[in-house]
């Protein structure tokens, strides 16, 4: 879940939609929940169209946003921070995506900040 609210902010911050990553959990049980799953998320990325057209970039805008992000996600500095964010949400022990992607924002907005700077 620590993943998804950092994707989700990187996405945010680069501006492409966020409802173009989506990070769920089926176990190998859960036939129908994952056919389920890649439907509804395949239907959404067909309403918004190509990536960068629902943003509204030409394509040379849309590959600099994301080698942006390329570049922010593989950043020692913010690897590092989010470690000490997921060190803070396992012992906070609230695993609802609401409070890890408040931690997530929280521990690590300076990094992602000068990073995305």
């Amino acid at each position: 879940m620590g993943m998804n609210a950092l994707v989700h902010r990187v996405m945010k911050d680069i501006g492409i939609r966020e409802e173009r990553f989506s990070l769920q959990w089926a176990s190998a049980a859960e036939a129908p929940r994952f056919v389920q799953l890649i439907t509804e998320f395949t239907q959404q990325m067909k309403d918004l169209g190509p990536l960068g057209k629902a943003e509204g970039f030409s394509n040379d805008e849309l590959k600099e946003r994301l080698q942006k992000g390329l570049e922010v996600v593989s950043k020692q500095a913010i690897r590092v921070s989010y470690g000490n964010a997921t060190k803070a949400v396992r012992k906070d022990g609230i695993w609802t995506h609401e409070h890890i992607g408040e931690i997530i924002n929280t521990k690590m907005a300076k990094s992602l900040e000068k990073a995305l700077g």
